[in-house]
């Protein structure tokens, strides 16, 4: 069994399906979230007792040029570098306060993976958090960032809201393990000892390309999504914020200096509008309109059978014994001077109320 039981539910192939992990977000609580945080608490590495540091430097080849594969990271990065440049920290949308980001793609593997443990390896399966900062009250966020650019026509394979709600909070588990050492490098920055904030964090493309894959823009995996929320909130402390990041451009950072840097001035949004997650009930299906000819109607066993005859008069539930079709029931007039009648799984119509010379002999038409 994996010692990161969250980083292990986020690859499975339920939580990775684009259409469908809004099912597997049904199975999850927070009770049963809650219970993973805490082993991946227990069994977090630390770099700290490795002789390692957290806030390393991003391997500038790696920076120096637009790569759509790393976007994420670099938006991480360009935060990072805004809020350094501009010593400000970022509004949260409806007055929630600010964030400041300290520094992106934080590793947190105290060593390299050693394959013959298996799961027994504590850095098993682990990589990087994408945003190390300060939130309100002086909490300690974490940030997942996801973007896709304002062309981008579809996500990423396996990339799920869920699968980023997952990961995210591993990471914030980790972080929380060592909140010590990770205060000890952001300086004179205070750090509270309340639950952290876990920030998921994606371009508008991102969240809109998310909504359409699913009916009613994306309302019932929304509305499972917050539902999480609001569970892990109540069973660890740690708040977690859906956000949107808008930018200016495409994809909104340039390289001026060799890294990216933001080309104006973010803003963090809510990831979607109030009242998303509300799913509409389905239209109830418009009762049947039934023809009246195909309604069969059994015969009326309160009155006689009748011989048919041109110059009788039937009317509907009529038992009547034709000469060659045998004994039909009438069924319903069938224009002017004729009416249908069911013989067996047959119907044929019949003509009725006609004068007729006497002695003539019975007829039928169709």
């Amino acid at each position: 069994m994996s010692l990161h039981p969250l980083v292990a539910l986020s690859v499975d192939a339920e939580v990775k399906k684009a259409a469908g992990f809004r099912a597997a977000a049904t199975e999850l609580t927070g009770e049963a979230l809650g219970t993973r945080y805490q082993q991946e608490l227990a069994n977090a590495p630390s770099r700290h007792d490795a002789g390692k540091k957290y806030f390393v430097a991003y391997n500038s080849r790696l920076a120096g040029a637009r790569k759509p594969s790393r976007d994420d990271e670099h938006l991480s990065l360009a935060l990072v570098d805004w809020c350094t440049t501009s010593a400000a920290p970022l509004a949260l949308p409806e007055d929630g306060g600010t964030v400041e980001f300290v520094h992106a793609e934080v590793p947190v593997k105290s060593a390299a993976e050693d394959k013959d443990k298996g799961d027994a390896d504590p850095n098993k399966g682990l990589g990087k958090i994408d945003l190390i900062g300060i939130g309100p009250e002086d909490r300690l966020v974490i940030g997942m960032v996801k973007y896709l650019s304002p062309s981008a026509t579809r996500g990423g394979t396996g990339d799920t809201p869920l699968r980023a709600l997952l990961e995210g909070l591993a990471n914030t588990a980790i972080a929380a393990a060592n909140r010590a050492p990770l205060g000890q490098e952001m300086g004179e920055r205070t750090v509270s000892e309340d639950p952290p904030i876990l920030m998921l964090i994606g371009s508008l493309r991102y969240w809109e390309l998310c909504r359409r894959r699913e009916a009613q823009k994306g309302a019932a995996w929304i509305k499972e999504m917050e539902r999480l929320a609001g569970e892990i909130e109540a069973e660890l402390g740690v708040t977690v914020m859906y956000l949107g990041c808008q930018l200016e451009g495409d994809p909104g950072w340039s390289y001026p200096d060799g890294s990216p840097v933001l080309d104006a001035a973010p803003k963090l949004t809510r990831a979607w509008e109030l009242g998303a997650g509300r799913v509409r009930p389905k239209p109830r299906p418009r009762p049947r309109t039934i023809d009246p000819a195909d309604v069969l109607v059994d015969g009326d066993m309160s009155r006689p059978i009748r011989g048919y005859a041109l110059t009788e008069s039937y009317q509907s539930g009529d038992r009547i014994e034709h000469p060659t079709l045998g004994l039909g029931v009438v069924q319903r007039g069938a224009g002017n001077g004729k009416i249908s009648v069911r013989f067996g799984e047959k119907k044929s119509v019949l003509v009725h109320e006609r004068p007729s010379p006497a002695g003539s002999a019975p007829a039928t038409s169709g």
